[in-house]
Parts: C-alpha cells; sequence; structure tokens
C-alpha cells in the first residue's frame, strides 16, 4: 500500500521499479538456466558488471538527496561509499580463516605478512554478519554527523563546504595507504572466499548478489521518495532553495542538513557494501576524490533532484566508461570532462529533464 502511495503519481518510478525487479530476476535466470552457447545466456561476467553499476546507482542515489534536495555538493560521498565497503571487506577477510596463504585462522594474510601477532580491537566482531552490517551503515554515519556537525553548526556552505568534503576523502585515502591502519595499505583487502558460506566466486553467488543490490536499490529509490515526499522533504528543498529565510523562519537549519547528510552517508556505505563482494577488492583508491567527482558528474548528467536521475546517469555514465576504457582507453578522462561540460552547457535538468521537455507540448 505504502509503495503504491509513493508511486502513484511516478511513472518513471514505476517504469525503474519494474526494470529493475526484472533485473533481479531474468538476468540471474539467463545466467543459471540458458546453456553458455544460448544466445540467451548472460555471463558471469556481465552479471558481476550489473550489479556493480546498481552498487554505484545506489551511490549516486545517496548523493542526489543531499544535492539535489537540499543543495550540498558533496565531493567526498566516495569517502562514505569506501567506508562501507571496508566494513563488508573485513567481514569478507574474517571468512578466510585458515585458507589464506600462511594458513592462520584468526589474523589475514597482510597482518601475518607484517608480523602482526594479535588482531587489532578495531576488527573484534566482524566475524559476525550482523555486526558487519552495523558497521557498514554506522560507520559512514558516524563520520558525517561528526563532520556535518562541525561544519553545519559554523554555517559553511557553498564550496567551501565541498572544498571541506573533497579534503576529508583525500586525508582518509592518504591514511588508508598506511600499513600501520590495519586496513591492508596500498593493496587493501583482496582474496575473498564466500559470503555467508557460499563461494563467492559461484555462479549461483553472483547472481544472488546482482539480485540483492537491485532489491536493495528499489527500497533505497522508494526510501528517498518518501522522505523527500514528508515534511523533512519539503523543508529540505526550502533551505535549497532559500536557507537564510528558512532560518528567520525558526527553522534549526543545521539540524535538517545534518540529518539529510547522515542518511545519505549511510546510504552510500550500504552502496560500498553491495559493490564490494561484486569487484572482489577494497582498497584506498576507492576514497580518491575523482570517484567522489565522478559521481556527481554521474548525478548531473542523470538530472539532479529527481532520485531517478541519479540511477539513470550512474547506470549510463559507467556503462560508456566501460566500453571508453577498453576501446579508447586514453580518451576516457576527456570525453568525461566533455560530458560534464555538455551536460552543464545544454541539458542543465539532465536527461530527465531532456525527456520532460520533449513530452510537453
Amino acid at each position: 500500500m505504502v509503495t503504491r502511495r509513493l508511486l502513484d503519481d511516478d511513472k518513471a518510478g514505476r517504469m525503474l521499479v519494474g526494470a529493475l525487479l526484472a533485473v533481479a530476476v531474468v538476468v540471474p535466470l539467463a545466467n543459471l538456466l540458458a546453456p553458455e552457447g544460448s544466445v540467451l545466456h548472460i555471463p558471469t561476467y556481465t552479471v558481476s558488471l550489473l550489479g556493480k553499476y546498481l552498487a554505484l546507482a545506489m551511490l549516486a542515489l545517496a548523493l542526489d538527496l543531499v544535492w539535489g534536495y537540499c543543495g550540498i555538493l558533496s565531493l567526498g560521498h566516495g569517502a562514505f561509499f569506501a567506508l562501507g565497503g571496508y566494513a563488508m571487506g573485513m567481514y569478507l577477510m574474517r571468512q578466510i580463516g585458515d585458507r589464506g596463504v600462511y594458513g592462520n585462522p584468526e589474523l589475514p594474510d597482510f597482518m601475518v605478512f607484517l608480523d602482526w601477532q594479535e588482531l587489532p580491537w578495531f576488527w573484534q566482531g566482524f566475524d559476525l554478519f550482523p555486526f558487519a552490517i552495523l558497521m557498514v551503515a554506522i560507520a559512514p554515519g558516524l563520520l558525517a554527523f561528526v563532520f556535518g556537525w562541525l561544519a553545519f553548526r559554523s554555517r559553511v556552505t557553498g564550496v567551501y563546504l565541498s572544498i571541506m568534503t573533497q579534503a576529508l576523502t583525500y586525508a582518509l585515502m592518504l591514511a588508508f595507504f598506511r600499513n600501520e591502519m590495519g586496513f591492508g595499505g596500498a593493496n587493501g583487502l583482496t582474496d575473498f572466499k564466500d559470503v555467508l558460506g557460499f563461494d563467492i566466486q559461484s555462479n549461483a553467488t553472483r547472481s544472488a548478489l546482482l539480485a540483492t543490490t537491485a532489491v536493495a536499490l528499489i527500497a533505497a529509490y522508494l526510501g528517498c521518495r518518501r522522505l523527500t515526499r514528508s515534511h523533512l522533504g519539503q523543508v529540505l528543498c526550502a533551505i535549497r532553495d532559500a536557507e537564510d529565510r528558512v532560518r528567520f523562519l525558526g527553522y534549526r537549519v543545521e539540524h535538517y542538513k545534518l540529518a539529510a547528510f547522515v542518511v545519505s552517508a549511510m546510504l552510500a556505505g550500504v552502496a560500498g557494501a553491495l559493490y564490494v563482494p561484486q569487484a572482489g577488492i577494497i582498497n584506498p583508491t576507492e576514497f580518491q576524490p575523482l570517484n567522489s567527482i565522478e559521481a556527481v558528474i554521474w548525478v548531473a548528467v542523470g538530472g539532479r533532484g529527481t532520485l531517478i536521475g541519479a540511477v539513470i546517469g550512474a547506470v549510463s555514465v559507467n556503462f560508456a566508461k566501460t566500453w571508453f576504457t577498453a576501446a579508447f582507453p586514453e580518451a576516457w578522462l576527456f570525453a568525461l570532462g566533455a560530458l560534464f561540460i555538455v551536460t552543464t552547457r545544454y541539458l542543465p535538468d539532465g536527461l530527465v529533464g531532456l525527456a520532460q521537455r520533449w513530452r510537453s507540448p
């Protein structure tokens, strides 16, 4: 009933939910049941690639929540994505046990190589899946709360806030590169064996991860849509359009911005946790500022402030990246820059805005 009300006046949203449900059902079936030589067969590589696209679409959705509806241009959302990914990676590393290169049942291989004698305190509990899932949301949420509380109560806005978020993710990248941090250094966390007892490399597990990511993206879209249509969402839009006026009306603007920022960070963390098992690795390069800037481009291309535009932009731009980096690897960054310029100059409302103009008489 709630889902029906949310999608009653959202034809595009209904199409998105339908498409994601089709992906969650049809793609795994085509991968598992259709013979490899059949035209109906979808390779496991494509299944994993689609799963990563959908996880990145969830990151774009999280960014659109704060940028499109609250006016907070974050250039550091890759940090929240990476923290969620590291939390999941730590769980997957603990599941390796004595199957690692050095056969240590307690310590991951990189700790044995660095001659660590015991598991650090912050790795405790990550052998339990429920605890790891909690950390997937709590770690980025806590970071966003501390950063947002300090920034918003100081009324840091605009380009200054964007630069601070970019500095945050860059600082975390430098920290995670250090071996003594206990997160694998430059190599990160990899060589995962299984998730919840299932072989992570098997076709069935890969298909299950895709279906889980698709369902999670549907839930994230519906949750964001409900939030943006609520009183909180209306206040956020008012803050985006006229922050000083909203403050003069008596609203604690910093509290509303902080709430949106924390929710967005937690959603980005979940996206990172879904991405890592399908990518097979998480390392400090996920923190690099370029990743956060790319997420901004996804949202801009799709159409910010629409939610569905973030999903469309993330999937379409990452598909283009996959093709370009294979066919013309040196040209991808130039193509990405050109895409952003064209979008800013000629498509200020993104692909969703373009479609709306075409439909209007």
